[in-house]
């Protein structure tokens, strides 16, 4: 009986380790799958295991006992898992990317952000006419990183309409449609007339960001390119901005301060308003997008094409990178890649590298900054409660204030405040 019941127990063991081992399998099979066309989808092959390849809902194919099939058009394609046939287990989505070639640039490059709608980086209490103190943006849910993207039903398009509405509303309450986290909002507020006959909100608002940073691709086929390889954010709210459009200009490096421990150094240069490279479309975490219209302005090397790789491609070791620290000059540095975040999605950070080129250790001191975005800083007006002369005064010293090392928003912005008071 004793010897009965020791075998069920192993045998319990041994049945219950099986359906672990077996469970751990199919949930190590990934739910998204990247491939470029012409290469095989590859799952691991588990007793059982049925794989039904699926486009729109309709079964293309099961895929043979080794699962692995080649898939030659591009598109989101579905694999349906089940056991024994009966039992769903999961969906794979597929994502069958086409065969892209596209050339390094390395070339730094003027960058101009306009804003959909108008961005709110501060608040301030309006002096209204009977010389009280005001505060109208108060309950009304507006807060620092919104975008005021209309009022009373009418878009707006910049800092200037946005000055233009409140002041034609002559104290009368206003509707403002604004986005908080991603969610179109709606408020009241009540503008307040100040000594100037000029109405206000209290709010301090901006309408654009502008700087220089580094061009990472060219697409000689779509005439499309790539920058930066993370988002622009705004220097006070620290929130990815929402564009509207944007302009690729050339740009002129001034100088290089080097890096050091505890400072990331920078590249510092000053923007051309006149000699126009592109568009951009897009500014996401990843980094800035557009479309190229003076590729000559960028030097490329047309003869650089290389396949574009999926990030499961990549491998540690010694590796090239590519950068301008002179003007139109580009060169290749060494460096070896330490680390490879394969599993992080959600951000930027793709790998860890080390910079090993003693040409570019003793220019640079390593990594530095390339967007200076302050040294060309956006136009930033306010509805508040200074009359036009201290607005004329305020435009004039910031690029002064800036130059003297004032690189915070708000601290420029606590500084112009006290300066006038």
């Amino acid at each position: 009986m004793k010897n009965i019941k020791k075998v069920l127990a192993i045998s319990v063991t041994i049945i219950l380790l099986i359906i672990y081992l077996y469970t751990l399998s199919i949930q190590s099979i990934p739910d998204n799958i990247v491939i470029f066309e012409g290469e095989k989808i590859n799952l691991k092959t588990i007793l059982g295991l049925k794989a039904d390849l699926t486009e729109k809902d309709q079964v293309i194919e099961t895929l043979s006992s080794n699962q692995t099939k080649t898939i030659e058009n591009p598109g989101k394609k579905v694999v349906k898992l089940s056991l024994f046939e009966n039992i769903f287990l999961k969906n794979v989505n597929v994502d069958v990317l086409p065969k892209t070639q596209v050339i390094p640039i390395g070339n730094i490059a003027g960058i101009k952000l306009y804003t959909n709608g108008v961005l709110v980086v501060g608040m301030t209490e309006i002096e209204g006419i009977d010389n009280k103190k005001y505060k109208p943006y108060e309950n009304t849910g507006i807060q620092e990183g919104d975008r005021i993207i209309s009022i009373n039903n009418t878009n707006i398009e910049d800092t200037e309409d946005l000055v233009k509405r409140v002041n034609s509303s002559n104290g009368n309450v206003i509707n403002i449609k604004y986005v908080h986290e991603q969610k179109t909002l709606e408020c009241s507020i009540k503008p307040v007339e100040t000594a100037q006959k000029e109405y206000k909100l209290g709010l301090w608002v901006r309408d654009s960001a502008a700087g220089v940073g580094t061009v990472t691709f060219y697409d000689p086929d779509s005439k499309s390119f790539g920058a930066l390889g993370h988002g622009i954010t705004d220097i006070d709210t620290e929130q990815l901005i929402d564009i509207a459009s944007g302009e690729f200009v050339t740009t002129k490096i001034l100088n290089i301060v080097k890096g050091e421990s505890g400072n990331p150094g920078r590249i510092q240069g000053t923007v051309d308003n006149q000699k126009n490279i592109g568009v951009i479309y897009k500014n996401t975490k990843f980094g800035i997008y557009g479309k190229v219209d003076n590729a000559s302005s960028l030097n490329i090397d047309m003869s650089k094409k290389m396949d574009l790789a999926l990030r499961d491609e990549i491998k540690t070791g010694k590796a090239t990178i590519m950068c301008s620290l002179e003007n139109g000059k580009i060169n290749e540095y060494e460096i070896e890649i330490e680390k490879i975040f394969k599993d992080n999605n959600y951000d930027n950070k793709s790998m860890l590298i080390k910079v090993t080129d003693k040409e570019l250790l003793e220019k640079t001191g390593g990594i530095i900054q390339r967007n200076e975005w302050l040294s060309y800083y956006s136009k930033w007006k306010i509805c508040r409660c200074y009359n036009s002369c201290i607005r004329s005064l305020i435009w004039k010293m910031e690029k002064h204030l800036i130059q003297k090392g004032f690189r915070n928003y708000k601290v420029l912005k606590k500084y112009i405040i006290d300066t006038i008071k």
